[in-house]
């Protein structure tokens, strides 16, 4: 074998190894024909190198075998290192040409079994490994052996052929990386092959027939990891201008030899703003040192201005109330650096819209109509020369970024597909998605999935709203959908989120051990203060809820019922109060949080 194979050879990833699980090692074993070297690492310390054979085995070692399909990376803490790898793996698509796999089995290897363990440290490993189980229920990971991932369609189409020769992992967008934290150990010790590039997000492809056309739409969503987190718990931007649940969604459409890409982006409003969670239904909204809100701003959409060139932003959230004062503070930050190439469209979703008009989401296209059609979208011919290619993109945001702007994107994305359809000659000028009803039901579906994902990465459920972005109406079983979605968020805001979110943070090797925020520790005195009473407060307030709402039904006809009915509510008045008062004591927080917050 030549030189120039050995270098290709050397590159390319490997996509299936035998792990075998000995006592003192696992010893990794590439099973695809890519290397002649085994990968060793140590139980006891987590130290890595290659070996040319497997050790002696016999009857008494007797060793677990199991087939994983790549190494996502090592955490390496004062406890020990840890080993993160794909034990199954789900064909969900290809990205121009190229297998796309989604992670739907992940292990952690514990490389900690050193005999001087002191009680200090099995205490904190102790604690981590909570963190750990939560780590390997991380939905939404991505990957592909060939192909760079974490860049779009327009930018891989400008990257040379010298770029693309590099290993994977050397041609990743950091913003997008999601292991990036967990490759450093594999890149210091040059085991290139088992540097495997993951992301966050989504990927769902349909294909349909349109009149005699085949017609292919990829939809992918690259999560930024630089303020990555849950709803709650990471709101706003960060003083370096990364904005929370910032998401890059790329629609591609493939058809009659065509390829054609639409990028578009949402993420938090970015300026310093937080919502601590305190046992309340919606905590209020509360911004952190307001003066240097324009600076973060200005950092944040510069950023965006050299990634995608011109920037149209979108704030969906409400004109009054506590939104209102969001968005006040947002428009007047924004506006000495509007221009041009900046511009901000505020849209009151609710107001316009309400619970079921959001065919009225037409206003707001007009308002944007001409920024799309200026600004354009990538086209490829045949032969993979550019035609035309975007230079703006369109920045979405409500206060979760989830909902509303899921609903407001699809609307774009389906206006910018009719648009590309049109161009390459599969639909006439006047033909529209929904003149193909079975393409049209599809592409609903398609953006449903896309804002689920999306949705459960950031608040724990599906979307709210789903049900027009997947049927194309509103319908009662979707509003009692958004009601439990509604519900199980609440919980999980408050009781769940904070080990999850101690779990994100020590993947992404942003924390530091203490209490959260500017919280004191809680005492271990006192009932409610356990972890069993969150449980019972939840229950105690719903309970007096659902009892309170029947019990002034049946007052209509009954004085008896009126009495319980007034009983209740101040029971739930009450709990209220007292859930203000003292909330934020018994809510689920973060023991670990960004050294940069």
């Amino acid at each position: 074998m030549d030189g120039t194979n050995d270098a290709n050879r050397s590159c390319k990833l490997h996509t299936r190894l035998r792990l075998w699980e000995f006592a003192d090692r696992y010893i990794f074993e590439p099973i695809d024909g890519l290397a002649d070297f085994y990968l060793s690492v140590s139980r006891a310390n987590g130290s890595m190198n290659l070996v040319e054979e497997l050790p002696s085995r016999s009857p008494s070692t007797n060793p677990k075998v199991r087939t994983v399909y790549g190494v996502i990376g090592v955490l390496k803490l004062a406890v020990g290192s840890y080993f993160l790898v794909i034990t199954d793996r789900d064909c969900v698509g290809s990205y121009l040409g190229h297998a796309i796999y989604k992670v739907t089995g992940l292990k952690v290897l514990s490389c900690n079994k050193s005999p001087n363990t002191s009680s200090e440290q099995k205490k904190m490993e102790s604690e981590i490994s909570e963190l750990l189980v939560a780590a390997e229920r991380t939905m939404g990971l991505y990957f592909s052996y060939d192909i760079n991932l974490t860049l779009n369609s327009q930018k891989l189409c400008d990257i040379n052929d010298e770029f693309k020769s590099r290993p994977l992992w050397k041609q990743a967008e950091p913003r997008f990386l999601w292991n990036s934290y967990l490759l450093e150990p594999l890149i210091e010790n040059k085991l290139d092959q088992y540097l495997l590039p993951v992301i966050q997000g989504s990927f769902q492809n349909i294909h349909a027939e349109v009149g005699s056309e085949k017609v292919d739409v990829t939809l992918i969503a690259r999560r930024c990891t630089g303020r990555i987190g849950t709803r709650m718990w990471r709101r706003g931007a960060d003083p370096e201008g990364y904005a929370a649940n910032f998401v890059e969604s790329e629609q591609i459409v493939q058809s009659k030899g065509y390829t054609a890409s639409y990028v578009q982006v949402r993420g938090s409003m970015p300026f310093l703003w937080e919502q601590i969670v305190d046992l309340t239904y919606k905590p209020s909204f509360d911004v952190v040192r307001q003066e240097e809100a324009p600076r973060v701003l200005e950092r944040h959409f510069n950023d965006l201005k050299k990634k995608y060139g011109a920037v149209l932003a979108v704030d969906l959230v409400n004109t009054n109330g506590g939104e209102g004062r969001l968005r006040e503070r947002y428009a007047k930050s924004i506006e000495p650096i509007l221009n041009d190439d900046l511009r901000y469209v505020h849209f009151d979703f609710h107001r316009i819209c309400g619970h079921i008009h959001f065919e009225r989401l037409s206003q707001l296209y007009e308002q944007i109509e001409d920024y799309l059609k200026k600004h354009g979208y990538l086209l490829l011919n045949e032969k993979g020369e550019k035609i035309q290619e975007q230079d703006g993109t369109v920045r979405t945001n409500c206060i979760d970024c989830l909902d509303r702007t899921n609903v407001t994107q699809s609307m774009i994305g389906r206006r910018i597909l009719e648009s590309q359809l049109q161009r390459i000659g599969v639909f006439s000028v006047s033909d529209t998605i929904t003149k193909y009803p079975a393409f049209d039901a599809s592409y609903k579906v398609l953006w449903a999935n896309h804002g689920d994902a999306i949705s459960i990465q950031y608040s724990g459920t599906p979307a709210l709203k789903g049900d027009f972005v997947r049927y194309g109406k509103r319908s009662a079983q979707g509003i009692l959908n958004d009601l439990q979605y509604s519900l199980a968020r609440y919980y999980l805001n408050n009781f769940a989120d904070g080990t999850k979110q101690d779990a994100m943070d020590l993947l992404q090797g942003r924390y530091i051990t203490s209490v959260s925020r500017d919280m004191a520790a809680p005492t271990k005195a006192g009932y409610l203060e356990s972890y069993a009473s969150v449980r019972i407060a939840f229950a105690l307030v719903s309970g007096a809820l659902l009892f309170m709402m029947m019990s002034l039904r049946q007052a209509r006809n009954d004085a008896r019922h009126l009495l319980l009915s007034l009983l209740w509510a101040g029971l739930c008045i009450g709990i209220t109060h007292f859930v203000r008062a003292n909330g934020r004591v018994f809510t689920n927080r973060p023991r670990f949080h960004k050294s940069r917050d």
